[in-house]
């Protein structure tokens, strides 16, 4: 299961305020062994949110979003989900009961609206004020406010995913290249995405005074033993030198 992430509002892209659920989810993530395979910052507006929604639930992905659950104009999250998945905006009974044992009377007109989600949806317990968010299929939309969503992400997790555990690569290696380019190592690099498709490549170029090249291989440590065997034999025949850590000089 491929897990990814939607970070919502117009304050992000605009700079007015910074992301912190990026790194929160990672971290979160990482203590179980799991890890982010996409994420998107989106802002508010409808027809954006539409798309990356569209996108999102084409997929059988684990995803989690978080920000636009709100009752004001600029809060289009609840609405955009119910037109993409096309299911009507409904009271949810659960959320009604949430809001109004919170609020009383004081729930109306306004905070109720935040009890209408898209037909067939679950609830996500909220622990602060009592307002939910909302699960429909294996999407999860939470507020945008760190202290609300964070206690709600690890209730999913324990509650909706406790089997969830240890997707992400077992482990890696990394080696360094100095003089050379990238270029020189195509045909083995390509080589290895075929042969070992199982395994995760990543060549990072570093530019400066002394460039060198960043070679990581993620995964079982048996496959990628014998692929950088196939890499390091490659890397030698083309002249260059390799070693598992850089020089001071670096």
């Amino acid at each position: 299961m491929n897990i990814g992430a939607l970070i919502i509002g117009d304050e992000l892209l605009s700079g007015k305020r910074q992301d912190r659920h990026f790194n929160h989810l990672q971290s979160v993530l990482s203590d179980r062994g799991l890890e982010l395979s996409w994420t998107i910052i989106v802002g508010d507006d409808a027809q954006q949110l539409q798309r990356v929604l569209a996108y999102s639930f084409s997929t059988e992905d684990l995803v989690f979003s978080f920000g636009g659950i709100g009752a004001t104009p600029d809060d289009r999250t609840r609405q955009s989900v119910a037109m993409v998945v096309n299911a009507p905006l409904v009271p949810h009974p659960e959320a009604v009961a949430e809001i109004k044992a919170q609020f009383g009377e004081a729930a109306y007109p306004h905070r109720i609206l935040m009890a209408e989600l898209p037909k067939g949806s679950r609830i996500i317990p909220n622990p602060i004020n009592r307002v939910p968010g909302f699960s429909f299929h294996h999407h999860h939309f939470m507020p945008g406010f760190p202290e609300m969503s964070w206690p709600m992400l690890q209730w999913i997790l324990d509650n909706q995913y406790p089997q969830l555990r240890n997707l992400a690569p077992e482990t890696e290696q990394v080696i360094y290249v100095t003089q050379g380019r990238e270029s020189d190592l195509l045909d083995v690099m390509t080589k290895i995405v075929n042969e070992y498709p199982d395994l995760r490549l990543s060549s990072l170029p570093h530019i400066g005074k002394s460039p060198y090249i960043e070679l990581s291989l993620r995964g079982k440590k048996s496959r990628i033993e014998s692929a950088m065997t196939i890499l390091k034999a490659a890397i030698e025949q083309a002249g260059l030198v390799w070693s598992t850590q850089l020089s001071g000089n670096h």
